[in-house]
């Protein structure tokens, strides 16, 4: 379990990713156990492969009660009152860029905390808010969202750099965390609004 903030944060996470699952799985029209499956492993897919990399066993869910809670009461909200929702890939896009936020700050902390150099906190940073997506879309047979359309894991890589210069000034604390959050938060939302992506590499 992380201290304070970070367990709030991290919390926060998990819901906005199951929730995220849920609208992808239910765009799908998988059933009630395929749609919790979806949302468990869009919520902790990222979070498991930091743990691994950086030797983190047993991996944080699997000792933290309250993580498994959430997701799970977080899917089936979505499953009662998702559908309600005219537009399932707005809800989709803002509860996945929620996530993405909240978990880069997440994975750039542990990084941190295990001593490993700028570069690799803002690695594992992405990597935590980026791979649970990429579990969730290979599952539902989907080119993940990460290697196409507008810019996805890059916001995460802006947002933690940003946050490595407020970590090490004297503004380090909550506030900078929010501060990043919100930037990866807007990156997104800005990178829809303008479809900006990166060049495409394709044979003609």
């Amino acid at each position: 379990m992380y201290p304070g903030f970070l367990h709030l944060i991290d919390i926060l996470g998990s819901f906005a990713f199951a929730v995220s699952g849920a609208f992808s799985a239910m765009q799908r029209k998988l059933d009630l156990f395929g749609t919790l499956i979806i949302s468990f492993v869009t919520a902790i897919g990222g979070g498991t492969v930091r743990d691994l990399l950086v030797g983190n066993v047993p991996v944080s869910w699997l000792h933290n009660g309250n993580t498994l809670l959430v997701i799970f009461f977080s899917a089936i909200i979505t499953m009662l009152f998702g559908s309600k929702l005219r537009q399932f890939n707005t809800a989709l896009f803002v509860f996945d860029a929620l996530g993405l936020g909240l978990f880069t700050i997440v994975g750039f902390e542990i990084g941190m905390q295990k001593g490993f150099s700028p570069a690799i906190c803002i690695a594992l940073g992405t990597i935590s808010a980026c791979f649970g997506g990429v579990l969730r879309d290979v599952l539902l047979n989907k080119v993940p969202l990460i290697f196409q359309k507008e810019i996805y894991a890059l916001a995460c890589v802006g947002g933690a750099t940003i946050y490595y210069f407020l970590y090490r000034s004297a503004l380090h604390g909550d506030l900078s965390r929010v501060i990043c959050i919100l930037l990866i938060f807007a990156i997104r939302i800005i990178a829809v609004r303008f479809k900006l992506s990166l060049p495409r590499v394709y044979l003609k």
